[in-house]
């Protein structure tokens, strides 16, 4: 019988591994599907671009001069003699080949660095990472820009990969190491890692690689090494301005800045010694400590930042950098990687706003990046406490609804600590650019529109509800009432939801999170109404004498309404945000504000609001009834998934040091705050 009991919970116990190596599997595969049609858009981007742009940035190397005779082409002669094979194929043949052998590197490197990631990730979640890392680095901004013919930016990532975790022998990985910097030189300083971390043969052998590379490529080209070697210094001038957006290095920046001649030479010199020696120690350590990725990603950040022309194409080691482990808590995890990804990815006008005052930050955010990678982060040791078990995030309970027939489905726990600001802000402003552009994006077929408004007009003239007319044109002859509705509509649209979130961010952090969610749900829901039913306002209605007070009068002959059409989609106004944002910041304060004359104030702002967006001819007024309807739906949908807005706090255990007797908690660490605005929410 216990024979039996036993044959049977083994087949129980394998039945359960079955499963779940199954589940694995499928998630492996489908990882790998989005990864391969993420790779095969790569391609048919590639198809659409003329042959003449993908061989008008190199010629053909071997002739006397030829490789710079453009000043497009920045990679090393040796470079030149690696790729000069491919570029026979010419044409169409190309650009699929060309292509096709970077994603396939990027493959590569996916795998590499996927099984290089450090404890505690196991191999059955390497196998995961593989395919989302491929993913990411075939969307990213290095990649897209390597995609170019000349552009080697991926192999030495690979050889400097393969140098590290692949190859068993010391002078075999410097000689990968070796190639890689004959094709970026700056990659030399992978020589002094492996010097600082005791491999010092293999140092020598990258030495002599370079070394040897160099001397083949002055041997075949000798005219383009001395146009590359001394006429401009490693490459620097080459393959675009170095004073171009592209250039993402410390160089590049201080021309930007407006420095030059030998004051900028000379500081450019001191800052890149100073990187190059902070960032070298600190990789050296990360190696110590095991982890041999972060000091590869660490070391690759900084050969970008010192090098004279670090092209964006050469930025992939920026990626590479989510290896590391930042924060204590468990909710500041995820920060450094989702900021590594967004900046990694995403044009950087879409992380911060078009402001003078934050150019210098936006036309350097990948050179910040890798210097804050190289000498800032402050990665964990996988000595911390903190390294397998954070500290835990603070959930609440939702408690019970009023509304007991209404379905809820849990899809997220409630968290009542306070988000970090950082990855907050990064989201917040990247969902504004994504609204933007989407609103922008939208259907604005004139006729359709104007079809559209001729509809909702006459729905409110059988409602009796046409109002907008009269309003307009009694503002519009009164110049005190006029000014203040102008003034109204066009300053407090972005000024107010900024100011509660802030408010709530700083002293009401569980109801935050309700708020922004809701906010959120409401905006994506409003783009929905601005694809499916573009709809002209009342002011670029032509015949019906409207007059738009904001933007001063529109000739309603020409599609072109001025400067707003360049600005915005003005056929995005059902459902009216201006009204919907409004609402909420309404529903939020009555909700949450203690005092009744903030009640007050937050029920005077959607009104105030309507009556401005409808006296300027803005907006229908059934435009305001869909506005009401999205932040309706917004609040609804945050309620059903997650539970009412007031939550009971959860008791948790302090984390504690895996292997010690008894589940001893960590010196130092603390349960989560008891914060009575918390326990409240």
């Amino acid at each position: 019988m216990a024979n039996a009991a036993e044959h049977s919970g083994g087949h129980g116990h394998a039945g359960v591994i079955g499963g779940a190596h199954g589940k694995l599997a499928a998630a492996r595969l489908l990882l790998w599907v989005l990864a391969g049609v993420l790779a095969l858009r790569q391609l048919a981007v590639a198809v659409q671009v003329p042959s003449e742009a993908w061989l008008g940035e190199i010629h053909l190397p071997g002739l006397p001069g030829a490789l710079y005779e453009g000043g497009e082409f920045g990679g090393t002669p040796f470079a030149g003699l690696v790729i000069k094979p491919m570029l026979g194929l010419g044409g169409r043949s190309l650009e699929f080949v060309w292509t096709g052998v970077t994603l396939l590197l990027v493959a590569a490197v996916g795998l590499v660095a996927a099984r290089a990631l450090p404890d505690p990730v196991p191999r059955r979640t390497a196998l995961l990472a593989a395919p989302v890392l491929v993913a990411l680095m075939t969307v990213s901004l290095p990649v897209r820009d390597a995609a170019t013919p000349g552009r080697t930016a991926v192999l030495p990532v690979l050889l400097v990969l393969l140098a590290a975790f692949r190859v068993p022998g010391r002078r075999s990985a410097g000689f990968l190491v070796g190639l890689a910097a004959a094709l970026q030189p700056a990659l030399l300083l992978f020589a002094g890692l492996q010097w600082l971390a005791g491999r010092r043969s293999a140092a020598r052998s990258a030495a002599v690689t370079f070394a040897g590379a160099t001397l083949l490529a002055w041997a075949a080209l000798p005219r383009d090494s001395w146009t590359y070697w001394v006429e401009h210094l490693a490459g620097a001038g080459l393959g675009g301005g170095p004073a171009g957006l592209d250039n993402q290095s410390l160089h590049g920046a201080l021309l930007r800045l407006g420095l030059s001649g030998p004051g900028e030479i000379a500081l450019y010199v001191a800052l890149a010694g100073a990187v190059a020696y902070v960032g070298l120690r600190r990789a050296a350590r990360y190696a110590a400590d095991g982890q041999l990725l972060l000091a590869v990603a660490v070391t690759g950040c900084v050969a970008v930042a010192v090098s004279p022309t670090g092209w964006r194409h050469q930025l992939l080691w920026v990626l590479l950098a989510v290896a590391g482990k930042v924060g204590r808590r468990a909710a500041d995890r995820r920060v450094w990687p989702v900021a590594v990804v967004l900046v990694a990815t995403l044009p950087s006008d879409m992380l911060l706003p078009n402001l003078a005052a934050l150019a210098p930050v936006r036309d350097n955010v990948l050179l910040l990046t890798a210097l804050a990678t190289a000498c800032a982060v402050p990665f964990l040791p996988r000595t911390s406490p903190y390294w397998r078990e954070p500290v835990p995030t603070a959930y609440g309970r939702p408690a019970p609804s009023r509304w007991a027939r209404v379905p809820l489905l849990p899809f997220w726990r409630r968290v009542l600590s306070r988000p970090n600001l950082l990855l907050e802000l990064l989201l917040i402003r990247v969902g504004y650019s994504l609204y933007s552009h989407i609103r922008a994006a939208a259907p604005n077929s004139r006729a359709l529109a104007e079809g559209h408004g001729r509809r909702i007009h006459s729905l409110e003239q059988a409602l009796g509800i046409d109002v907008e007319h009269a309003v307009n044109a009694a503002v519009d002859g009164t110049g005190w009432l006029k000014g203040f509705f102008n003034f109204y509509y066009t300053s407090f649209h972005f000024v107010v939801p900024l100011a509660i979130l802030a408010v709530l961010y700083r002293w009401r952090p569980g109801d935050y999170r309700w708020a922004r969610s809701s906010l959120g749900l409401a905006t994506v829901m409003a783009l929905a109404g601005f694809w499916l039913y573009p709809l002209a306002p009342p002011r670029l209605m032509p015949g019906l004498g409207f007059v738009d007070t904001v933007h001063g009068p529109q000739d309603l002959a020409d599609p072109q309404y001025g400067a707003m059409t360049a600005i915005s989609n003005q056929y995005a106004a059902m459902p009216s945000l201006h009204f919907g944002w409004s609402l909420w910041c309404g529903v939020v304060v009555v909700v949450l504000a203690p005092k009744g004359w903030q009640k007050l104030i937050g029920v005077l702002h959607p009104v105030i609001t309507v009556c401005a967006i409808v006296a300027t001819a803005n907006h229908w007024v059934l435009d305001a009834v869909g506005g009401a309807a999205v932040v309706v739906g917004g609040f609804a949908l945050v309620h059903v998934l997650s539970g009412p807005r007031r939550t009971v706090p959860l008791p948790l255990a302090a984390p504690t040091v895996p292997g010690r007797a008894g589940g001893a908690t960590v010196p130092g660490a603390r349960a989560p705050e008891a914060d009575p605005a918390r326990s409240r929410t």
